[in-house]
């Protein structure tokens, strides 16, 4: 079993021990729970350091519709797993988690705080070395808020625990209240229950002492400037399973990068990049479409340059029907003016385009006026099944489509990319598709490498591949937008919106080249083979805000 899932639970067993070690503890557990089962009430007992706060619910309702989707074979999968998980987490004991703990527990906060310097004789430092920062090591900081919904079970669950081997625990008072030290594996944890209502445990008791401070009058995470109108907003989403706050994102990766080994300082260029996002949630649900989460940014919209376009969505319907992957946009060249305005303040971003302008006027060719500068309307990139020509050892082949309101640049562009094609002794012939006038770079015996033309006075497509330049140019089939599983899986999604990603799981080639790329176990695929779709798009209602919506569509369950 993973050490991080051994340190999550175990450690709460041992601290709902500490319930009932007081000889008022009936009493205790007979008191009103006053709010554990909302997320504000649980930030009330998280110190306002913390940087970022998740809320996990365990309300029966979500997590039995997450029930509803999955093939038999990944249903299976989970069962096992969940089985072995209980099984090694409450081994060489008679605890359960279904009979004895989730009657309850209630939902789970998961704080992450500014982390503590680990102080340099922990370190290991030979004698006479130079000396070393404080902070080049620095321990994680997770301070845990669990709810506890049915206190006599929680007495009745600890007299069980109490009674087990090899249990072991020890009391200290800190600000009149008792911390209980778990120790498991030589690494001890630190819990104490709060306000009747909350157990808080943590792998440093600093944390654990800062939560009896904050319950009792200090600043908490729930009055954090911030932090407070996230939490009383969140997310909405279905059968909500998670949410995650993060009230100053520049601050938390600030902090977090600075507690790296790894990691080096934020330039200062970087860090101003970063406060354009003042704050951030985020919700987890299921739905009847699968898995789907929606992040709200706010920002900054004296700092934020981006100028946000929704997309009209209609170069989607350029593409076949059979397309197993797509991203699309509006505005690329907006995006490059931002960027090469944003290079400024970046030197080696700076020079890295100034050489690649070199290069191109070398044959010719301005990067901004010939490649971006007419990229003003919609686009959109295409993968698309093929076992043809060039495209027989790989499978699939690409498609970029633009609309443009400047023709003829993007004709004279074009026009330079054949020359430089012929220079390189390709050959560069002319032939009709569907009515349309393709131009096509040939390889002898093989077909066409790439292709391009026009599909209307403002739309001009880019192909690799011969195949894929015939199933564009002169589509025959569906359009993808009218396809079912485009629209079971981008239907749902926000609109207008400023593009989408798409990904059809279903699709021969999908789960074979994901997996190439990720793993070729065997579970993995069980699981990618449950998933039906990907599907993700943003929104931006203003410039102080920037929404995020992704679906995970799911197989639904075999009846």
């Amino acid at each position: 079993m993973p050490e991080s899932k051994s340190k999550f639970f175990i450690p709460a067993i041992g601290a709902a021990v500490v319930v009932a070690g007081s000889i008022a503890a009936y009493t205790y557990f007979k008191s009103p729970s006053g709010g554990s089962s909302d997320a504000l009430g649980s930030a009330k007992v998280v110190p306002s350091t913390a940087l970022m706060a998740t809320y996990i619910t365990t309300d029966s309702q979500g997590w039995a519709k997450l029930q509803q989707f999955g093939t038999p074979e990944a249903q299976k999968l989970v069962a096992k797993s969940l089985e072995g998980f209980d099984k090694q987490i409450f081994s060489g004991s008679n605890v359960s988690y279904e009979k004895d703990i989730k009657p309850w527990a209630g939902s789970v906060m998961i704080a992450v705080l500014p982390p503590n310097p680990v102080k340099s004789a922990q370190l290991n430092v030979p004698s006479g070395a130079p000396n070393v920062p404080t902070n080049l090591q620095q321990e994680p900081n997770i301070l845990m808020v669990v709810g506890i919904k049915d206190k006599l079970s929680a007495l009745n669950f600890a007299n069980k625990l109490k009674s087990e081997k090899g249990v072991k625990f020890q009391e200290s008072d800190y600000q009149g209240q008792k911390i209980i030290e778990t120790t498991e594996n030589g690494k001890p944890t630190y819990s104490v229950v709060l306000n009747n209502s909350h157990l808080v445990l943590a792998p440093q008791k600093q944390a654990v002492e800062k939560a009896i401070d904050t319950s009792k009058g200090q600043s908490s995470f729930a009055s954090k400037e911030g932090a407070s109108s996230i939490l009383n907003r969140g997310v909405d989403v279905k059968n909500s399973l998670a949410q995650i706050y993060v009230p100053d994102y520049a601050g938390m990766v600030q902090e977090l990068a600075a507690a790296s080994r790894q990691a080096k300082q934020l330039p200062p260029q970087a860090l101003a990049q970063l406060k354009q996002i003042k704050s951030v949630v985020a919700g987890v649900g299921v739905d009847d479409a699968g898995v789907r989460v929606k992040a709200i940014a706010n920002l900054d919209p004296q700092l934020n340059k981006f100028q946000y376009q929704s997309s009209p969505g209609n170069i989607v319907g350029e593409f076949p029907t059979d397309t197993f992957a797509l991203v699309s946009g509006n505005g690329i060249s907006r995006s490059w003016e931002t960027l090469v305005e944003q290079s400024k303040d970046y030197p080696e971003m700076k020079q890295a385009l100034e050489q690649v302008r070199g290069q191109l006027k070398f044959v010719n060719i301005d990067l901004d006026k010939d490649i971006f500068g007419w990229m003003n309307g919609e686009f959109a990139f295409g993968a698309i099944p093929s076992n043809q020509g060039v495209l027989a050892s790989v499978g699939f082949g690409g498609a970029l489509l633009f609309d443009t309101s400047d023709r003829k640049t993007a004709e004279a562009t074009l026009t330079k990319l054949d020359t430089l094609a012929k220079s390189q002794q390709i050959n560069v012939a002319n032939r009709n598709i569907g009515g349309k006038d393709v131009t096509e770079w040939q390889i002898p015996r093989q077909g066409a490498l790439l292709a391009h033309g026009w599909l209307d006075q403002d739309t001009v497509f880019v192909a690799l591949g011969g195949p894929i330049a015939e199933a564009v140019a002169d589509r025959k089939n569906l359009s993808l937008d009218n396809g079912d599983v485009f629209k079971a899986i981008t239907g749902s999604l926000q609109r207008p919106n400023g593009g989408y990603l798409y990904l059809d799981m279903d699709k021969t080639k999908t789960v074979p080249l994901i997996n190439s790329f990720v793993s070729s176990n065997a579970d993995t695929i069980t699981i990618l083979n449950s998933i039906r779709g990907i599907g993700f798009t943003a929104i931006s209602p203003d410039k102080s805000t920037s929404e995020l919506e992704m679906l995970l569509a799911l197989k639904p369950t075999a009846k």
